[in-house]
Protein backbone atom coordinates (compact mmCIF):
# COMPACT_ATOMS: atom_id res chain seq x y z
CA UNK A 1 0.00 0.00 0.00
CA UNK A 2 1.10 3.23 -1.14
CA UNK A 3 1.11 6.55 1.12
CA UNK A 4 0.89 9.69 -0.60
CA UNK A 5 0.80 12.87 1.40
CA UNK A 6 -0.91 15.57 -0.54
CA UNK A 7 0.99 18.89 -0.68
CA UNK A 8 -0.12 21.64 1.49
CA UNK A 9 -1.68 24.28 -0.13
CA UNK A 10 -0.54 27.62 -1.08
CA UNK A 11 0.38 29.49 2.57
CA UNK A 12 -0.99 32.78 1.62
CA UNK A 13 -4.41 31.16 0.37
CA UNK A 14 -4.70 29.09 3.82
CA UNK A 15 -4.05 31.98 6.02
CA UNK A 16 -6.45 33.99 3.62
CA UNK A 17 -9.30 31.21 4.09
CA UNK A 18 -8.59 30.56 8.29
CA UNK A 19 -9.43 34.80 8.86
CA UNK A 20 -12.35 34.79 6.40
CA UNK A 21 -13.92 31.77 7.66
CA UNK A 22 -12.89 32.23 11.00
CA UNK A 23 -11.32 28.51 11.44
CA UNK A 24 -7.78 26.67 12.13
CA UNK A 25 -5.19 25.75 9.47
CA UNK A 26 -6.18 22.36 9.45
CA UNK A 27 -10.11 23.15 8.34
CA UNK A 28 -8.51 25.95 5.67
CA UNK A 29 -6.48 23.55 4.16
CA UNK A 30 -8.94 20.62 3.95
CA UNK A 31 -11.56 23.37 2.38
CA UNK A 32 -8.50 24.11 -0.43
CA UNK A 33 -7.67 20.86 -1.00
CA UNK A 34 -11.20 20.33 -2.41
CA UNK A 35 -11.02 23.68 -4.46
CA UNK A 36 -12.68 26.40 -1.77
CA UNK A 37 -11.16 29.22 -1.77
CA UNK A 38 -13.24 31.87 -0.68
CA UNK A 39 -15.86 32.79 1.90
CA UNK A 40 -18.75 32.11 -0.90
CA UNK A 41 -17.74 28.81 -2.09
CA UNK A 42 -16.93 27.46 1.94
CA UNK A 43 -20.19 28.90 2.45
CA UNK A 44 -22.33 27.29 -0.18
CA UNK A 45 -20.20 23.97 0.51
CA UNK A 46 -20.92 24.06 4.24
CA UNK A 47 -24.46 25.46 3.85
CA UNK A 48 -25.92 23.66 -0.02
CA UNK A 49 -28.91 25.16 -0.99
CA UNK A 50 -31.93 23.61 -3.53
CA UNK A 51 -31.39 27.36 -4.71
CA UNK A 52 -27.90 26.38 -5.99
CA UNK A 53 -29.27 24.00 -8.76
CA UNK A 54 -28.63 25.08 -12.10
CA UNK A 55 -31.06 26.47 -14.29
CA UNK A 56 -32.19 22.63 -16.16
CA UNK A 57 -32.73 24.74 -19.47
CA UNK A 58 -28.75 25.44 -19.79
CA UNK A 59 -28.49 21.62 -20.67
CA UNK A 60 -29.03 21.27 -24.65
CA UNK A 61 -31.66 20.37 -26.05
CA UNK A 62 -34.28 20.86 -22.86
CA UNK A 63 -36.62 22.98 -24.43
CA UNK A 64 -37.01 20.30 -27.05
CA UNK A 65 -37.27 18.01 -25.04
CA UNK A 66 -40.01 19.80 -22.59
CA UNK A 67 -42.11 20.80 -25.52
CA UNK A 68 -42.34 17.19 -27.11
CA UNK A 69 -43.48 15.70 -23.93
CA UNK A 70 -46.29 18.74 -23.11
CA UNK A 71 -47.05 17.85 -26.88
CA UNK A 72 -47.70 14.43 -26.10
CA UNK A 73 -49.64 15.32 -23.36
CA UNK A 74 -51.74 17.38 -25.49
CA UNK A 75 -52.55 15.24 -27.82
CA UNK A 76 -53.22 12.01 -25.28
CA UNK A 77 -50.14 10.46 -26.30
CA UNK A 78 -48.90 6.99 -24.74
CA UNK A 79 -45.10 7.74 -23.58
CA UNK A 80 -42.76 4.65 -22.71
CA UNK A 81 -40.20 5.65 -20.43
CA UNK A 82 -36.95 3.27 -20.76
CA UNK A 83 -34.26 2.58 -18.76
CA UNK A 84 -31.30 0.59 -17.56
CA UNK A 85 -31.52 -2.19 -15.19
CA UNK A 86 -28.79 -1.17 -12.63
CA UNK A 87 -29.29 1.25 -9.91
CA UNK A 88 -28.78 4.41 -11.98
CA UNK A 89 -31.32 3.35 -14.68
CA UNK A 90 -34.34 1.31 -12.49
CA UNK A 91 -34.05 5.14 -10.32
CA UNK A 92 -34.23 7.15 -13.37
CA UNK A 93 -37.25 5.14 -14.87
CA UNK A 94 -38.94 5.25 -11.12
CA UNK A 95 -38.16 9.05 -10.93
CA UNK A 96 -39.54 9.69 -14.12
CA UNK A 97 -42.36 7.76 -14.75
CA UNK A 98 -43.84 8.81 -11.05
CA UNK A 99 -43.56 12.24 -11.86
CA UNK A 100 -45.71 12.08 -14.73
CA UNK A 101 -48.11 9.29 -13.56
CA UNK A 102 -48.51 12.53 -10.91
CA UNK A 103 -50.62 14.33 -13.75
CA UNK A 104 -50.88 12.06 -16.75
CA UNK A 105 -51.95 8.62 -17.05
CA UNK A 106 -50.60 7.08 -20.16
CA UNK A 107 -46.90 6.53 -19.38
CA UNK A 108 -45.69 2.79 -18.84
CA UNK A 109 -42.34 1.61 -18.00
CA UNK A 110 -39.72 -0.56 -19.39
CA UNK A 111 -36.60 -2.38 -17.90
CA UNK A 112 -34.66 -4.15 -20.64
CA UNK A 113 -33.85 -8.31 -19.88
CA UNK A 114 -30.17 -8.21 -19.30
CA UNK A 115 -29.88 -11.74 -20.61
CA UNK A 116 -32.22 -11.12 -23.39
CA UNK A 117 -31.41 -7.86 -24.36
CA UNK A 118 -28.65 -6.65 -22.58
CA UNK A 119 -27.35 -3.32 -21.92
CA UNK A 120 -29.15 0.09 -23.37
CA UNK A 121 -31.74 0.97 -25.87
CA UNK A 122 -33.24 -2.45 -27.30
CA UNK A 123 -35.63 -3.82 -30.50
CA UNK A 124 -37.48 -5.48 -28.23
CA UNK A 125 -38.53 -2.49 -26.24
CA UNK A 126 -39.31 -0.67 -29.14
CA UNK A 127 -41.45 -3.24 -30.60
CA UNK A 128 -42.76 -3.05 -26.96
CA UNK A 129 -43.26 0.40 -27.24
CA UNK A 130 -45.25 -0.25 -31.00
CA UNK A 131 -47.36 -3.03 -29.92
CA UNK A 132 -48.77 -0.29 -27.22
CA UNK A 133 -49.44 2.50 -29.31
CA UNK A 134 -46.49 4.18 -27.75
CA UNK A 135 -45.21 7.06 -29.88
CA UNK A 136 -42.53 8.92 -27.27
CA UNK A 137 -39.88 6.41 -25.35
CA UNK A 138 -38.17 8.64 -22.84
CA UNK A 139 -34.39 7.16 -22.60
CA UNK A 140 -33.21 7.33 -19.07
CA UNK A 141 -29.25 6.74 -18.77
CA UNK A 142 -28.69 5.00 -21.65
CA UNK A 143 -28.93 6.11 -25.83
CA UNK A 144 -26.41 8.09 -26.23
CA UNK A 145 -25.07 5.61 -29.06
CA UNK A 146 -28.22 3.84 -29.90
CA UNK A 147 -28.04 5.17 -33.66
CA UNK A 148 -29.32 2.48 -35.29
CA UNK A 149 -32.39 1.87 -32.58
CA UNK A 150 -32.94 5.24 -32.77
CA UNK A 151 -33.42 4.91 -36.87
CA UNK A 152 -35.43 1.43 -36.52
CA UNK A 153 -38.09 3.59 -33.84
CA UNK A 154 -38.05 6.31 -36.83
CA UNK A 155 -39.44 3.49 -38.86
CA UNK A 156 -42.40 2.55 -36.70
CA UNK A 157 -43.21 6.64 -36.40
CA UNK A 158 -41.96 6.51 -32.24
CA UNK A 159 -40.24 9.27 -31.57
CA UNK A 160 -36.91 9.89 -28.81
CA UNK A 161 -36.03 11.72 -25.86
CA UNK A 162 -32.44 10.31 -24.55
CA UNK A 163 -31.43 11.63 -21.19
CA UNK A 164 -27.71 10.19 -20.81
CA UNK A 165 -24.75 10.81 -19.05
CA UNK A 166 -21.97 8.24 -20.93
CA UNK A 167 -19.91 9.86 -23.14
CA UNK A 168 -21.11 10.48 -26.74
CA UNK A 169 -19.68 9.12 -29.59
CA UNK A 170 -18.70 11.78 -32.95
CA UNK A 171 -22.24 11.17 -34.42
CA UNK A 172 -25.20 11.17 -32.35
CA UNK A 173 -28.53 9.44 -32.90
CA UNK A 174 -31.54 11.32 -34.57
CA UNK A 175 -33.62 11.72 -31.32
CA UNK A 176 -36.25 14.34 -31.18
CA UNK A 177 -34.16 15.89 -28.17
CA UNK A 178 -30.72 14.69 -26.36
CA UNK A 179 -29.90 15.44 -23.10
CA UNK A 180 -26.25 14.49 -21.90
CA UNK A 181 -24.44 17.13 -19.79
CA UNK A 182 -20.69 15.63 -21.45
CA UNK A 183 -21.67 16.38 -25.36
CA UNK A 184 -19.22 18.29 -26.61
CA UNK A 185 -21.67 21.67 -28.14
CA UNK A 186 -23.49 20.98 -24.67
CA UNK A 187 -22.65 24.39 -21.83
CA UNK A 188 -24.11 23.07 -19.02
CA UNK A 189 -22.04 24.06 -15.74
CA UNK A 190 -21.96 20.55 -14.08
CA UNK A 191 -21.01 17.82 -16.81
CA UNK A 192 -20.79 14.80 -13.52
CA UNK A 193 -24.37 14.15 -13.25
CA UNK A 194 -25.80 10.16 -13.30
CA UNK A 195 -28.28 8.85 -15.47
CA UNK A 196 -30.93 9.96 -12.57
CA UNK A 197 -29.55 13.62 -11.90
CA UNK A 198 -30.35 14.23 -16.03
CA UNK A 199 -33.83 12.13 -15.26
CA UNK A 200 -34.38 14.53 -12.57
CA UNK A 201 -33.18 18.21 -14.48
CA UNK A 202 -35.82 16.98 -16.99
CA UNK A 203 -38.62 16.97 -14.45
CA UNK A 204 -36.96 20.27 -12.77
CA UNK A 205 -37.78 21.65 -16.28
CA UNK A 206 -41.06 20.10 -16.88
CA UNK A 207 -41.55 21.67 -13.22
CA UNK A 208 -40.40 25.09 -13.86
CA UNK A 209 -43.12 25.04 -17.41
CA UNK A 210 -46.34 24.09 -14.84
CA UNK A 211 -45.10 26.47 -12.29
CA UNK A 212 -43.83 24.15 -9.95
CA UNK A 213 -41.02 25.16 -7.17
CA UNK A 214 -38.22 22.94 -6.64
CA UNK A 215 -39.89 22.18 -3.31
CA UNK A 216 -42.78 20.04 -5.58
CA UNK A 217 -39.59 17.90 -6.13
CA UNK A 218 -37.94 17.58 -2.95
CA UNK A 219 -39.74 13.83 -2.40
CA UNK A 220 -38.19 12.70 -5.72
CA UNK A 221 -34.60 13.06 -4.05
CA UNK A 222 -34.49 9.75 -2.53
CA UNK A 223 -33.98 8.33 -5.38
CA UNK A 224 -31.56 10.88 -6.62
CA UNK A 225 -29.10 10.36 -3.68
CA UNK A 226 -29.55 6.55 -4.27
CA UNK A 227 -28.34 6.47 -7.99
CA UNK A 228 -25.83 9.36 -7.05
CA UNK A 229 -24.46 6.80 -4.35
CA UNK A 230 -24.40 3.97 -6.34
CA UNK A 231 -23.21 4.49 -9.55
CA UNK A 232 -19.93 6.49 -8.05
CA UNK A 233 -20.01 9.81 -9.64
CA UNK A 234 -18.20 12.46 -7.97
CA UNK A 235 -19.60 13.90 -5.20
CA UNK A 236 -19.11 17.31 -5.86
CA UNK A 237 -20.89 20.90 -7.02
CA UNK A 238 -24.64 20.37 -8.16
CA UNK A 239 -24.20 16.17 -7.31
CA UNK A 240 -23.68 17.15 -3.54
CA UNK A 241 -26.79 19.40 -2.58
CA UNK A 242 -28.90 16.71 -4.62
CA UNK A 243 -27.02 14.17 -2.57
CA UNK A 244 -27.22 16.05 0.91
CA UNK A 245 -31.12 17.10 0.13
CA UNK A 246 -31.80 13.09 -0.89
CA UNK A 247 -30.46 11.60 2.17
CA UNK A 248 -32.71 13.86 4.13
CA UNK A 249 -35.75 12.85 2.59
CA UNK A 250 -33.96 8.93 2.76
CA UNK A 251 -33.93 9.40 6.39
CA UNK A 252 -37.09 11.23 7.47
CA UNK A 253 -39.79 10.84 4.78
CA UNK A 254 -38.27 8.19 2.10
CA UNK A 255 -40.66 6.68 -0.76
CA UNK A 256 -42.77 3.46 0.80
CA UNK A 257 -39.91 1.00 -1.59
CA UNK A 258 -36.89 2.43 0.09
CA UNK A 259 -38.35 2.67 3.50
CA UNK A 260 -38.78 -1.18 2.92
CA UNK A 261 -35.19 -1.59 2.38
CA UNK A 262 -33.92 0.22 4.86
CA UNK A 263 -36.44 -0.89 7.92
CA UNK A 264 -34.53 -3.36 9.52
CA UNK A 265 -31.12 -1.37 9.40
CA UNK A 266 -30.65 -0.29 13.12
CA UNK A 267 -29.04 2.95 12.55
CA UNK A 268 -30.86 6.42 13.27
CA UNK A 269 -29.04 8.16 10.47
CA UNK A 270 -28.03 6.69 6.90
CA UNK A 271 -25.21 7.84 5.27
CA UNK A 272 -24.21 8.41 2.08
CA UNK A 273 -22.00 4.93 2.12
CA UNK A 274 -25.05 3.46 3.79
CA UNK A 275 -26.32 3.41 0.98
CA UNK A 276 -23.73 2.60 -1.29
CA UNK A 277 -23.68 -0.68 0.80
CA UNK A 278 -27.15 -1.77 1.80
CA UNK A 279 -29.59 -0.08 -0.31
CA UNK A 280 -28.06 -0.12 -3.60
CA UNK A 281 -27.04 -3.89 -3.79
CA UNK A 282 -30.64 -4.61 -3.13
CA UNK A 283 -32.25 -2.88 -5.71
CA UNK A 284 -29.33 -4.40 -8.37
CA UNK A 285 -30.04 -7.47 -7.15
CA UNK A 286 -33.52 -7.48 -8.76
CA UNK A 287 -32.00 -6.54 -12.37
CA UNK A 288 -28.88 -8.94 -11.76
CA UNK A 289 -30.55 -11.97 -10.48
CA UNK A 290 -34.14 -11.75 -11.77
CA UNK A 291 -35.47 -8.47 -13.99
CA UNK A 292 -35.25 -5.07 -13.16
CA UNK A 293 -38.85 -4.61 -13.12
CA UNK A 294 -39.25 -5.80 -9.98
CA UNK A 295 -37.12 -2.67 -8.69
CA UNK A 296 -38.98 0.01 -10.39
CA UNK A 297 -42.11 -1.63 -8.93
CA UNK A 298 -40.49 -1.81 -5.26
CA UNK A 299 -39.38 2.14 -6.03
CA UNK A 300 -42.87 3.14 -7.46
CA UNK A 301 -45.21 1.24 -4.76
CA UNK A 302 -47.09 3.77 -2.43
CA UNK A 303 -48.41 0.88 -0.20
CA UNK A 304 -46.35 0.20 2.52
CA UNK A 305 -47.85 -3.29 2.70
CA UNK A 306 -46.96 -3.67 -0.84
CA UNK A 307 -43.80 -2.40 -0.76
CA UNK A 308 -42.83 -4.77 2.27
CA UNK A 309 -43.41 -7.89 0.29
CA UNK A 310 -41.74 -6.07 -2.75
CA UNK A 311 -38.55 -5.57 -0.46
CA UNK A 312 -38.88 -9.39 1.01
CA UNK A 313 -38.25 -10.81 -2.78
CA UNK A 314 -35.82 -8.26 -3.30
CA UNK A 315 -33.62 -9.52 0.04
CA UNK A 316 -33.95 -13.37 -1.56
CA UNK A 317 -32.62 -12.06 -4.55
CA UNK A 318 -29.73 -10.22 -2.59
CA UNK A 319 -28.89 -13.43 -1.28
CA UNK A 320 -28.73 -15.05 -4.17
CA UNK A 321 -26.62 -12.56 -5.28
CA UNK A 322 -23.80 -12.77 -2.78
CA UNK A 323 -23.73 -16.54 -2.96
CA UNK A 324 -22.87 -16.52 -7.09
CA UNK A 325 -20.32 -13.48 -6.22
CA UNK A 326 -18.73 -15.82 -3.98
CA UNK A 327 -18.43 -18.73 -5.96
CA UNK A 328 -17.69 -16.89 -9.10
CA UNK A 329 -14.73 -14.89 -7.71
CA UNK A 330 -13.15 -17.87 -5.83
CA UNK A 331 -13.74 -19.74 -9.70
CA UNK A 332 -12.13 -16.71 -11.19
CA UNK A 333 -8.97 -16.50 -8.66
CA UNK A 334 -8.61 -20.06 -9.20
CA UNK A 335 -7.98 -19.50 -12.97
CA UNK A 336 -5.64 -16.29 -12.89
CA UNK A 337 -3.33 -19.15 -10.88
CA UNK A 338 -3.97 -21.98 -13.04
CA UNK A 339 -3.19 -20.07 -16.35
CA UNK A 340 0.04 -18.24 -14.34
CA UNK A 341 -1.38 -15.34 -14.60
CA UNK A 342 -0.79 -13.39 -11.72
CA UNK A 343 2.66 -10.90 -12.32
CA UNK A 344 0.41 -9.39 -15.61
CA UNK A 345 -0.36 -6.38 -15.60
CA UNK A 346 -4.45 -6.95 -16.50
CA UNK A 347 -6.36 -9.34 -15.17
CA UNK A 348 -9.00 -10.74 -18.12
CA UNK A 349 -11.19 -13.68 -17.15
CA UNK A 350 -13.63 -16.22 -18.84
CA UNK A 351 -16.51 -18.89 -18.21
CA UNK A 352 -19.34 -19.55 -20.16
CA UNK A 353 -21.07 -20.61 -17.15
CA UNK A 354 -20.59 -17.27 -14.70
CA UNK A 355 -23.83 -15.26 -14.43
CA UNK A 356 -23.86 -12.57 -16.20
CA UNK A 357 -25.42 -10.53 -13.53
CA UNK A 358 -22.68 -10.50 -11.16
CA UNK A 359 -19.64 -10.43 -13.60
CA UNK A 360 -19.10 -6.38 -12.59
CA UNK A 361 -19.12 -7.19 -9.15
CA UNK A 362 -16.65 -9.61 -9.39
CA UNK A 363 -14.24 -7.90 -11.31
CA UNK A 364 -13.89 -5.26 -8.00
CA UNK A 365 -13.24 -8.47 -6.02
CA UNK A 366 -10.64 -9.80 -8.02
CA UNK A 367 -8.98 -6.18 -8.17
CA UNK A 368 -9.12 -6.52 -4.31
CA UNK A 369 -6.62 -9.63 -4.75
CA UNK A 370 -4.72 -8.83 -7.78
CA UNK A 371 -4.83 -5.00 -8.47
CA UNK A 372 -5.26 -3.74 -11.90
CA UNK A 373 -7.69 -3.34 -14.93
CA UNK A 374 -9.64 -6.15 -14.90
CA UNK A 375 -12.24 -7.81 -17.31
CA UNK A 376 -14.64 -10.86 -16.18
CA UNK A 377 -16.44 -12.29 -19.55
CA UNK A 378 -19.02 -14.56 -20.07
CA UNK A 379 -21.11 -15.99 -22.69
CA UNK A 380 -24.44 -14.32 -23.55
CA UNK A 381 -26.25 -15.39 -26.49
CA UNK A 382 -24.25 -15.99 -29.52
CA UNK A 383 -21.80 -13.62 -28.01
CA UNK A 384 -19.55 -12.58 -25.18
CA UNK A 385 -19.99 -10.09 -22.52
CA UNK A 386 -17.67 -8.43 -19.82
CA UNK A 387 -17.43 -6.11 -17.67
CA UNK A 388 -14.76 -3.55 -16.77
CA UNK A 389 -13.56 -2.66 -13.93
CA UNK A 390 -10.02 -0.12 -13.08
CA UNK A 391 -7.63 0.77 -10.67
CA UNK A 392 -7.28 4.40 -9.35
CA UNK A 393 -6.05 6.65 -12.28
CA UNK A 394 -6.41 4.59 -14.99
CA UNK A 395 -8.99 4.97 -17.41
CA UNK A 396 -10.28 2.03 -18.58
CA UNK A 397 -12.61 3.41 -21.43
CA UNK A 398 -9.56 5.02 -23.50
CA UNK A 399 -7.85 1.41 -23.70
CA UNK A 400 -10.55 -0.39 -24.75
CA UNK A 401 -11.04 2.19 -27.36
CA UNK A 402 -7.81 1.30 -28.28
CA UNK A 403 -9.03 -2.21 -28.94
CA UNK A 404 -11.72 -1.41 -30.78
CA UNK A 405 -11.10 -3.38 -33.63
CA UNK A 406 -12.07 -6.97 -31.46
CA UNK A 407 -14.73 -5.03 -29.68
CA UNK A 408 -18.48 -5.08 -31.43
CA UNK A 409 -20.23 -2.59 -29.02
CA UNK A 410 -18.84 -0.93 -25.49
CA UNK A 411 -19.91 1.89 -23.63
CA UNK A 412 -19.10 3.02 -20.01
CA UNK A 413 -16.68 5.27 -17.80
CA UNK A 414 -13.09 5.64 -16.57
CA UNK A 415 -13.33 3.22 -14.08
CA UNK A 416 -15.89 0.86 -15.34
CA UNK A 417 -17.58 -0.40 -18.55
CA UNK A 418 -19.01 -2.99 -20.64
CA UNK A 419 -18.56 -4.85 -23.86
CA UNK A 420 -19.86 -7.55 -26.34
CA UNK A 421 -17.27 -9.52 -28.51
CA UNK A 422 -17.37 -12.24 -30.46
CA UNK A 423 -15.71 -15.83 -29.41
CA UNK A 424 -13.49 -15.93 -31.99
CA UNK A 425 -12.27 -12.84 -30.95
CA UNK A 426 -11.54 -13.04 -26.97
CA UNK A 427 -7.95 -14.39 -27.39
CA UNK A 428 -6.64 -11.15 -30.02
CA UNK A 429 -8.19 -9.38 -27.38
CA UNK A 430 -6.93 -10.46 -24.48
CA UNK A 431 -3.74 -10.03 -25.57
CA UNK A 432 -4.59 -6.06 -27.22
CA UNK A 433 -6.01 -5.72 -23.75
CA UNK A 434 -2.80 -6.83 -22.17
CA UNK A 435 -1.01 -4.58 -24.48
CA UNK A 436 -2.31 -1.42 -24.15
CA UNK A 437 -2.41 -1.53 -20.60
CA UNK A 438 1.17 -2.57 -20.38
CA UNK A 439 1.94 0.25 -22.35
CA UNK A 440 0.03 3.17 -20.85
CA UNK A 441 -0.24 2.39 -17.36
CA UNK A 442 1.96 4.29 -14.46
CA UNK A 443 3.82 1.45 -12.28
CA UNK A 444 2.57 3.87 -9.65
CA UNK A 445 -1.14 2.64 -10.45
CA UNK A 446 -0.17 -0.93 -10.22
CA UNK A 447 0.49 -0.23 -6.41
CA UNK A 448 -3.05 0.36 -4.29
CA UNK A 449 -2.45 4.38 -2.92
CA UNK A 450 -4.01 5.65 0.73
CA UNK A 451 -4.29 9.36 0.07
CA UNK A 452 -3.59 11.45 2.92
CA UNK A 453 -5.03 14.94 3.24
CA UNK A 454 -2.54 16.12 6.40
CA UNK A 455 -0.69 15.08 9.20
CA UNK A 456 -2.39 15.68 12.60
CA UNK A 457 -1.71 14.95 16.11
CA UNK A 458 -4.37 13.86 18.82
CA UNK A 459 -4.28 16.69 20.63
CA UNK A 460 -6.09 18.31 17.19
CA UNK A 461 -8.65 15.95 17.64
CA UNK A 462 -11.10 17.81 19.62
CA UNK A 463 -15.26 17.11 19.58
CA UNK A 464 -15.58 20.74 18.10
CA UNK A 465 -12.75 19.63 15.31
CA UNK A 466 -15.33 16.84 14.74
CA UNK A 467 -18.36 18.32 14.57
CA UNK A 468 -16.81 20.79 11.52
CA UNK A 469 -16.08 17.70 9.61
CA UNK A 470 -19.22 16.16 9.81
CA UNK A 471 -20.03 19.43 7.69
CA UNK A 472 -18.10 17.85 5.12
CA UNK A 473 -20.79 15.43 4.03
CA UNK A 474 -22.06 13.77 2.23
CA UNK A 475 -18.57 11.94 1.28
CA UNK A 476 -17.30 10.66 -1.98
CA UNK A 477 -15.57 10.53 -5.22
CA UNK A 478 -14.52 14.06 -5.28
CA UNK A 479 -14.95 14.72 -1.22
CA UNK A 480 -13.83 11.76 0.06
CA UNK A 481 -13.66 11.91 4.01
CA UNK A 482 -10.38 13.37 5.01
CA UNK A 483 -7.62 11.04 5.94
CA UNK A 484 -5.10 11.94 8.55
CA UNK A 485 -1.58 10.66 9.05
CA UNK A 486 -0.27 10.78 13.15
CA UNK A 487 3.52 9.03 13.69
CA UNK A 488 4.44 7.81 16.44
CA UNK A 489 1.84 6.07 18.65
CA UNK A 490 1.46 3.24 20.56
CA UNK A 491 -1.25 0.59 21.23
CA UNK A 492 -1.97 0.51 25.16
CA UNK A 493 -2.10 -3.75 25.30
CA UNK A 494 -5.93 -3.65 24.21
CA UNK A 495 -5.17 -4.70 20.64
CA UNK A 496 -7.03 -7.64 19.16
CA UNK A 497 -8.90 -9.40 16.37
CA UNK A 498 -12.46 -8.72 16.12
CA UNK A 499 -15.88 -10.07 13.94
CA UNK A 500 -14.54 -13.08 12.14
CA UNK A 501 -10.41 -12.59 13.04
CA UNK A 502 -9.92 -10.28 10.21
CA UNK A 503 -10.36 -7.17 11.67
CA UNK A 504 -8.31 -5.31 14.48
CA UNK A 505 -9.40 -3.51 17.34
CA UNK A 506 -6.92 -1.25 19.32
CA UNK A 507 -6.73 1.94 21.97
CA UNK A 508 -3.95 4.26 20.80
CA UNK A 509 -2.01 6.92 22.20
CA UNK A 510 0.33 9.39 21.38
CA UNK A 511 2.85 11.07 23.78
CA UNK A 512 1.12 13.50 26.12
CA UNK A 513 -2.39 13.20 24.73
CA UNK A 514 -5.51 11.35 24.81
CA UNK A 515 -5.75 8.17 23.72
CA UNK A 516 -8.86 6.80 21.12
CA UNK A 517 -10.58 3.87 20.33
CA UNK A 518 -9.24 2.99 16.64
CA UNK A 519 -10.46 0.04 14.83
CA UNK A 520 -9.20 -1.56 11.21
CA UNK A 521 -11.66 -3.41 9.35
CA UNK A 522 -9.35 -6.03 7.57
CA UNK A 523 -6.40 -4.83 8.97
CA UNK A 524 -5.66 -8.18 11.49
CA UNK A 525 -3.04 -8.95 9.61
CA UNK A 526 -1.03 -5.53 10.95
CA UNK A 527 -1.76 -7.31 14.32
CA UNK A 528 1.91 -7.45 14.83
CA UNK A 529 3.04 -4.16 13.83
CA UNK A 530 0.62 -2.52 16.25
CA UNK A 531 1.10 -4.90 19.66
CA UNK A 532 4.61 -5.18 19.59
CA UNK A 533 5.18 -2.64 21.83
CA UNK A 534 6.98 -0.72 19.28
CA UNK A 535 5.47 2.78 17.88
CA UNK A 536 4.11 3.42 14.74
CA UNK A 537 2.99 5.42 12.39
CA UNK A 538 -1.39 5.38 11.10
CA UNK A 539 -3.56 6.49 8.52
CA UNK A 540 -7.44 6.76 9.36
CA UNK A 541 -10.52 8.95 9.30
CA UNK A 542 -12.16 10.36 12.38
CA UNK A 543 -15.29 8.15 13.46
CA UNK A 544 -18.11 8.06 15.84
CA UNK A 545 -19.18 5.16 17.99
CA UNK A 546 -22.61 4.84 19.47
CA UNK A 547 -22.67 2.48 22.29
CA UNK A 548 -25.34 1.99 25.04
CA UNK A 549 -26.51 5.80 23.94
CA UNK A 550 -23.05 7.55 24.51
CA UNK A 551 -21.02 8.67 21.23
CA UNK A 552 -16.88 8.74 21.37
CA UNK A 553 -14.16 9.75 18.78
CA UNK A 554 -13.04 6.78 17.76
CA UNK A 555 -10.24 6.21 14.71
CA UNK A 556 -11.14 4.77 11.81
CA UNK A 557 -7.73 2.76 10.71
CA UNK A 558 -6.99 2.54 7.10
CA UNK A 559 -3.17 1.35 7.70
CA UNK A 560 -0.66 1.13 9.82
CA UNK A 561 2.89 0.91 9.30
CA UNK A 562 6.24 0.37 11.34
CA UNK A 563 8.17 3.84 11.88
CA UNK A 564 10.92 4.30 9.60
Amino acid sequence: MRWTLKPNPDTQKTQHLTKALNVDNTIATLLLQRGIETFEEAKQFFRPSLSDLHDPYLMRDMDKAVQRIETAIANGENILVFGDYDVDGTTAVSLVSSYLRSYYPNVDTYIPDRYKEGYGVSVAGIDYADDNGCILIIALDCGIKAIDKVAYAKTKGIDFIICDHHRPSDTLPNAVAILDPKREDCNYPYDELCGCGVGFKLIQALGVNRGQTINHLIPYLDLVATAIAADIVPITGENRTLAKFGLEVINSHPRAGIKALIQNIKKPTLTISDVVFTIAPRINAAGRIKHGNDAVALLTEFNMMQATEFAAQIEALNVDRKNLDKQITAEALLQIERNSEQDKYTTVVYNKEWHKGVIGIVASRLIETHYRPTLVFTKSGDKLAASARSVSGFDVYNALEACAEHIEQFGGHKYAAGLTLQEENYEAFKQKFEEVVTATIHPDMRVPEIKIDMELNFEQITPKFNRILKQFEPFGPGNMSPIFLTQGIKDTGFGKPIGDGTHLKLFVQQENSEGFAAIGFGLASKMEIACSGAAFDAVYSVDENTWNGETTLQLRLRDIKSEN
